[in-house]
């Protein structure tokens, strides 16, 4: 049973009732009442009589006095003064401070309530979640925009590195919640749902490309562009262009996906790149599809198995999932949904 003075009540026997006489003062504390003893304070108060606060509350007279009975034992002194008949309760001068802790006690736990339901709902709480630079560039920012439509009181915090490493380690660590991530080693710690996949493509100077394709004919002889020489996703590449008979030479090399396109654009060489590492509105530049494909790269969300997330974390999963099926491959449908060896990102 609930009411408008606080939570739950547990109704107590009629034949526990309590006089002003059974009183016994003691020195006792507040640490020994709950919610309960507090509410039926206030309603008396606030009814006036101990009948209409047992009516309001749902509970027999008797019970409501038990209630008070008890806490003026816990708190060591009277809180009302017993009149004769049916007069309005009159409140002692320690009645009066314990009705204000009362006041404010209650006042948290309907705080507390409030924050726990915007929890349990995903309205509000702290996400922080990991990314990695091509889809903060091209995914991310939708998802943020949707989450903070739907949800504003959420604090969101991203943390970006391209080092696949680093992502799990985070999320399996507790200090990011869920974290965007590239081809899972099948870790049993982690919680991974596939979002879709990133093809590679090429990317050359205007001036150079003809046609909508490159064969590794086409890449023979060329200088490439490239990520920073350990980069894992840069490494992932390599590895896959030479399962085709691809063996790239590499004049630059630049740990930002911008500045790799720049050169391409200067004339500086070719790249082979995350679809979702490129601007392809780049007039500077043409995108090509790799003919024959090489196989390319998962794009996750992961979690730590054992560690419950706030609410907010399952309707951020739902809006990735979205956004990423317009900018993603579908596996399901894609031409080469084959995945190779885990790599890094871009």
């Amino acid at each position: 049973m609930t009411s408008r003075y606080g939570r739950r009540f547990i109704e107590a026997s009629d034949d526990q009732a309590s006089s002003s006489s059974d009183i016994v003062m003691s020195m006792g504390s507040l640490g020994d009442v709950d919610a309960r003893h507090l509410s039926a304070l206030v309603a008396v108060v606030e009814e006036g009589t101990f009948a209409r606060a047992a009516a309001t509350l749902g509970f027999t007279q008797s019970a409501v006095s038990q209630q008070i009975a008890q806490l003026e034992r816990a708190a060591g002194v009277s809180v009302f003064d017993r009149q004769p008949g049916p007069r309005p309760v009159r409140l002692t001068p320690a009645g009066r401070s314990v009705l204000a802790f009362a006041r404010r006690s209650l006042a948290a736990v309907a705080e507390m309530d409030g924050e726990l339901d915007r929890l349990r709902r995903g309205v509000t709480g702290r996400l922080v979640i990991g990314t990695f630079q091509s889809f903060s560039s091209e995914i991310l920012p939708a998802i943020v925009g949707t989450m903070r439509r739907d949800a504003p009181e959420v604090d969101l915090v991203l943390v970006e590195t391209d080092d696949v490493t680093v992502l799990r380690r985070d999320v399996l660590a507790g200090d990011t919640d869920l974290a965007f991530t590239i081809e899972t080693d099948g870790d049993p710690m982690l919680r991974t749902e596939l979002l879709g996949l990133d093809p590679f493509v090429v990317i050359a100077p205007v001036a150079e490309a003809t046609g909508s394709t490159a064969t590794p004919a086409d890449l023979d002889g060329r200088v490439f562009v490239g990520q920073a020489l350990h980069d894992t996703c840069q490494l992932m590449i390599d590895d896959r262009l030479a399962g085709i008979g691809v063996r790239p030479e590499y004049g630059f090399r630049f740990h930002d996906n911008g500045a790799v396109q720049s050169m391409v654009r200067s004339g500086m060489g070719w790249s082979v790149m995350p679809s979702l590492a490129v601007n392809h509105d780049d007039p500077g530049i043409v995108v090509l599809e790799l003919d024959p494909p090489i196989a390319p790269r998962s794009v996750h969300i992961i979690r730590a198995r054992d560690r419950t997330l706030p609410g907010a974390a399952e309707r951020f999963v739902e809006i990735a999932r979205e956004v990423s099926s317009r900018s993603l491959a579908d596996p399901d449908v894609a031409d080469d949904a084959s995945v190779g060896a885990p790599g890094g990102v871009a």
